[in-house]
């Protein structure tokens, strides 16, 4: 395999590298600076909320149809989409702290990820087109 080749490989990889140590920047400082807003929700919990729902709507719009994401280049995708916002968000950690969570809380805070997660994309992708 010659330079050129290798390079091609490396960078996507690096791309979304960077995107993901800066999107897990960016959802610990979230995380951190959101108020707990009772004694038995803690602030991790509606950290994570926040940048979920946040996460969504801007995958949402970033990726909200063909026309819109042929505008993007290949590198932009890689970094914002898989790299930065596929780290700013978290599946893991949503379903760690559900598991820490008592029965009705646990409930209310799939319910409130999924609905508000799902409603968060479709609202970016409204956006965006309106946006274009």
């Amino acid at each position: 395999m010659n330079e050129a080749q290798v390079r091609a490989q490396v960078r996507p990889v690096a791309l979304v590298a960077v995107g993901g140590v800066l999107g897990a920047v960016a959802r610990h400082a979230v995380t951190v600076s959101l108020p707990s807003p009772t004694i038995s929700v803690p602030s991790v919990v509606l950290g994570t909320l926040v940048v979920n729902v946040v996460g969504s709507f801007a995958l949402g719009a970033l990726l909200s149809d063909a026309r819109l994401t042929t505008a993007l280049s290949a590198e932009t995708r890689l970094v914002v989409g898989t790299g930065f916002l596929a780290s700013f968000t978290t599946y893991s950690t949503f379903a760690v702290e559900t598991a820490s969570l008592s029965p009705r809380l646990a409930v209310a805070n799939v319910a409130g990820n999924y609905a508000l997660g799902f409603l968060a994309v479709v609202l970016g992708q409204v956006v965006a087109r309106w946006l274009s």
